[in-house]
C-alpha cells in the first residue's frame, strides 16, 4: 500500500469521477485506475463501484475512505515537522490567554517578566514563528486544547488543595500537561464602609490605621492584606453579594469550593472578566471581590480568607495526546525557562505577581495575530 494509491482513491473518492480526478492530479485516468484496483487487490475488496455514470464508495471503500484520509494528513505532518525542525526558521503557535493574563505588567514585579516581553524575546530567537493570541475561559481553552484548535495556553485553575489532583472543576484534565507558572491565595475586598471591613479594630482602613493587622504592622499600605488577626472567615461571606468572575474560570471554581468547604451559600450578584475590574466594582460597593491581592487601592478594605484559603493557579497547558509541532514544542520550552514555577527559587519580587499575572477570568473569545512582520 503506497501513500500515492490512498491519494488517488480519496480523490476520486471525493469527485465521484476517475477523469475528474485524473485532471486534479495531472495524470492520466488508466494511470489513475490501475493505481487504485492494486490498492483493491492488495486490501482484497472493491473500494469504488464502477457499474454507474458516477463513480460510488463501496461499504469496504466507506469504511477505508477516513484510514485513508487520516494516513494522508499524518504524512502531511510529518513531513511539516520535519521542514519546520530546520532551524525552526518558520511556523505557527495557537496560544490561549486567560484574561488580563499580564501583557503590561506593574513595574513592582522586577525580574518576573511580562508575558508580552517572554514572547518578544522569543521572537528575537525565532523570527520566522508567528502567534495567534486568544483570550478566553479556562474551561473553553481546555477544550480547545483537546480538540486541537490550540496549541498553548495560559489558564487559571484551583490549586489541588482545593479540590482534586487533575480537576478543573468541570471537566477532567487527563490528556493535558500543566506546568503552573505561580500559585496565590485570593482575598476579600469592600469599600472600607462595608461590614466586612471591620476587623475588630486591627489594621487599617484606607491606610489610616495602624493595627497589628496591617501590611507589615505599619498602616502604610492602603488596603493591604495582611495574615494574623485580620484574617476573614470564608463563611462571612455568606449573606453579602460577591463580584467574582464567570463561571468555567478558575477562580471562581476556586471560590465556590471554598464556599462549599466552610458549608455556606453566597451569591455572586456582579461577573467580571479579569481581577482589576472586579477590585474597580467592589470599589463602587457592588459586593465584596474575591480576588488575587490588587494591592493598596483608595477606599477599598482588603482582608485575607481563611478557613479555608482559597487558593488559584496560573499555569501553562498543552496537549499529550500527540507530539507538539517544534514550533509550539520550542515555545513550550521557553516560557518554562522564563517562568520556573512556585517551587524553584526566585527573586523577592515575584510576590507581587498575583496584581499581574493571576486572573482566572472569563472574557468574550477575541483573537488578534501578531506575525511581527
Amino acid at each position: 500500500m503506497e501513500l500515492r494509491q490512498l491519494q488517488y482513491f480519496v480523490t476520486v473518492a471525493q469527485h465521484g469521477s476517475f477523469t475528474r480526478a485524473a485532471r486534479l492530479l495531472h495524470l492520466t485516468q488508466p494511470g489513475v485506475s490501475s493505481q487504485i484496483r492494486q490498492l483493491e487487490r492488495e486490501l482484497g475488496h472493491p473500494l469504488l463501484d464502477r457499474s454507474g455514470r458516477t463513480v460510488r464508495l463501496t461499504p469496504v471503500g466507506e469504511a477505508v475512505l477516513p484510514h485513508a484520509r487520516a494516513a494522508l494528513a499524518s504524512a502531511a505532518a510529518a513531513r511539516r515537522a520535519a521542514q519546520e525542525f530546520g532551524g525552526l526558521r518558520r511556523g505557527h503557535v495557537r496560544l490561549g490567554m486567560v484574561a488580563g493574563a499580564a501583557l503590561t505588567p506593574p513595574s513592582e514585579l522586577g525580574t518576573f517578566p511580562g508575558l508580552a516581553t517572554t514572547l518578544a524575546a522569543f521572537r528575537q530567537e525565532h523570527p520566522g514563528i508567528d502567534f495567534s493570541l486568544t483570550e478566553d475561559t479556562t474551561a473553553r481553552m481546555l477544550s480547545a486544547l483537546r480538540d486541537g484548535r490550540l496549541d498553548l495556553a495560559v489558564v487559571g485553575l484551583p490549586t489541588p488543595g482545593n479540590g482534586r489532583e487533575g480537576d478543573d472543576g468541570g471537566s477532567s484534565l487527563s490528556g493535558l500537561a500543566l506546568h503552573t507558572v505561580l500559585e496565590v491565595p485570593l482575598v476579600a475586598a469592600c469599600p472600607v464602609d462595608h461590614p466586612l471591613a471591620d476587623a475588630s479594630g486591627a489594621g487599617s482602613v484606607n491606610g489610616t490605621g495602624t493595627g497589628a493587622g496591617s501590611a507589615g504592622g505599619s498602616g502604610s499600605g492602603a488596603g493591604v492584606a495582611a495574615p494574623g488577626r485580620d484574617a476573614l472567615p470564608v463563611a462571612a461571606l455568606a449573606g453579602h453579594p460577591l463580584v467574582s468572575t464567570p463561571r468555567g474560570t478558575g477562580l471562581r471554581t476556586a471560590l465556590e469550593r471554598a464556599l462549599a468547604e466552610a458549608g455556606v451559600e453566597a451569591t455572586v450578584g456582579v461577573e467580571a472578566a479579569a481581577p482589576p475590574q472586579l477590585a474597580e466594582l467592589a470599589a463602587h460597593g457592588l459586593g465584596v471581590a474575591v480576588l488575587p491581592d490588587p494591592g493598596p487601592l483608595p477606599g477599598l478594605r482588603v482582608r485575607p480568607l481563611t478557613d479555608p484559603v482559597p487558593r488559584v493557579r496560573i499555569a501553562l497547558a498543552w496537549p499529550t495526546g500527540q507530539p507538539s509541532s517544534p514550533p509550539t514544542a520550542a515555545l513550550v520550552a521557553h516560557l518554562r525557562r522564563a517562568y520556573p514555577g512556585p517551587a524553584a527559587a526566585q527573586a523577592p519580587a515575584v510576590t507581587a505577581a498575583p496584581s499581574a499575572m493571576c486572573s482566572s477570568a472569563a472574557a468574550p473569545s477575541s483573537t488578534s495575530r501578531s506575525s511581527g512582520k
